[in-house]
């Protein structure tokens, strides 16, 4: 069999591309690979990022040894595809001509076709996934209407465009007779869900309809927007145990003027409104957001604004990006006056606010029960996770092997917390309540 070694660089909307092109090449009769270090496999292909600076630099890395490998005849071909070759097609072109075919962010046809494979129209829906088998992202959407000053989303993903509920109904179904007992969704701004075929959003609708599949224990609720939230979509989270109580909402500011610079259409006293709705609506809620410091302009009350804002709000998770121009944004024609060091500066102070609190939120958790599900075995532990922590990107439950023995990758336990850290807990299985 022809083998193919596929490399997924950049978020886990990339990961669900990269999902279905492994299918289809499945289907096609290739061996599939992903992020292998087999030096057997014929072909490559990289699924690059192209969001921000540290992104691009990954992906070209990444390509480049890839190209010295060739030379060296490891591998015969070199496919890239994705966001940074959607962004930079001619450039890549011109200045790596060792890669065999460049593509973009929806040229899957073009990439099979380039490789000899058919495309199966039955299996078009249908995924080979590269998580654990118990948990899958579900993309119901592509690209973004919002139009932030800083970001280049939609000049590479194009206009938001939704997937219809009985698309993502059935491949929910499919994944769940697959073993799948988490959906994490996901879009470059879920909350919008539906607006574009519906004529209004729908993400309520689709998550009370995706918690009915028999079999499916947890939905989860990535990347949503908070200008225009809708309310109902905290009524299905509080009401529905099948819906984590969790959400990732990044707000990227506070202040005022940065929000308007930013063009975030919402303002402060909003924003404050809004986190203290979803606090109130769905009572124990898990926040993730993320905040983008250093941006142009910003001073030092702007910055503190942020810094007081974050402190009093006492989000569970939070992420803190340093600013960095992007072509052909808005943004990028403001003067980037904050210095780099500054930037660091202010990630690292912000950060180290996020860690006290994370601390003391975990440090409240010590001695409470909660359902968790078993991630993996590592280290003598077994990773769980909670309700309030997504893969990859939160914290986890550490429950030392000898603890128990007839434990099972993928399957849900009752656990009692019994000491905790800045960033992880520490407990042991227990019987249900």
């Amino acid at each position: 069999m022809k083998k193919v070694n596929v490399i997924t660089l950049g978020c886990s909307k990339n990961i669900v591309d990269s999902e279905y092109l492994m299918k289809q090449l499945q289907v096609g009769g290739w061996d599939v690979y992903h992020d292998s270090n087999n030096p057997n496999v014929d072909v490559v292909i990289v699924n690059t990022c192209g969001f921000i600076a540290d992104a691009k630099e990954e992906s070209i890395d990444t390509i480049l040894s890839l190209v010295e490998a060739k030379k060296s005849g490891q591998i015969s071909k070199i496919f890239v595809m994705g966001c940074l070759s959607q962004r930079y097609k001619e450039e890549l072109t011109k200045e790596i001509p060792e890669v065999d075919g460049y593509y973009g962010v929806d040229n899957l046809p073009d990439i099979l076709q380039d490789l000899n494979s058919p495309f199966s129209t039955e299996n078009s829906n249908k995924r080979l996934l590269t998580t654990p088998n118990h948990f899958a992202y579900l993309k119901i959407a592509e690209g973004c209407n919002w139009g932030c000053s800083f970001c280049a989303i939609p000049l590479i993903r194009g206009k938001f465009v939704s997937k219809p509920i009985p698309e993502l109904i059935e491949q929910t179904k499919s994944l769940v007779s697959e073993g799948v007992r988490e959906i994490i969704l996901i879009a470059q701004d879920t909350t919008f869900y539906g607006k574009d075929i519906y004529g209004e959003r729908k993400i309520a609708e689709l998550v009370d309809t995706l918690a009915q599949i028999d079999g499916l224990e947890w939905i989860r609720i990535h990347y949503t927007y908070p200008f225009g939230f809708p309310d109902d979509l905290l009524d299905v989270m509080a009401r529905n145990p099948k819906v984590c109580k969790y959400l990732d909402i990044p707000l990227q500011h506070i202040n005022n003027r940065i929000l308007k610079s930013m063009k975030r259409r919402i303002s402060n006293v909003e924003t404050i409104e809004l986190v203290n709705k979803i606090r109130t609506k769905v009572p124990g809620i898990a926040i993730r957001t993320t905040m983008l410091v250093g941006f142009p302009g910003e001073t030092d009350e702007e910055y503190d604004e942020l810094l007081n804002f974050v402190e009093q709000s006492r989000f569970e998770r939070l992420g803190v990006f340093a600013y960095s121009p992007e072509e052909n944004t808005p943004s990028e024609n403001l003067n980037d006056s904050v210095l780099q060091n500054v930037k660091h500066e202010r990630v690292e102070r912000l950060m180290e606010v996020q860690r006290n609190i994370s601390r003391e939120i975990n440090e409240n958790r010590v001695g409470q029960v909660y359902r968790v599900v078993v991630d993996r075995e590592e280290g003598g532990f077994y990773a769980c996770r909670t309700e309030f922590d997504s893969p990859e990107v939160d914290q986890e439950v550490l429950i030392k092997q000898n603890n128990r023995q007839d434990v099972n990758i993928g399957n849900f336990y009752f656990c009692k917390i019994t000491s905790a850290d800045d960033y992880d807990l520490y407990g042991d299985f227990i019987e249900k309540k």
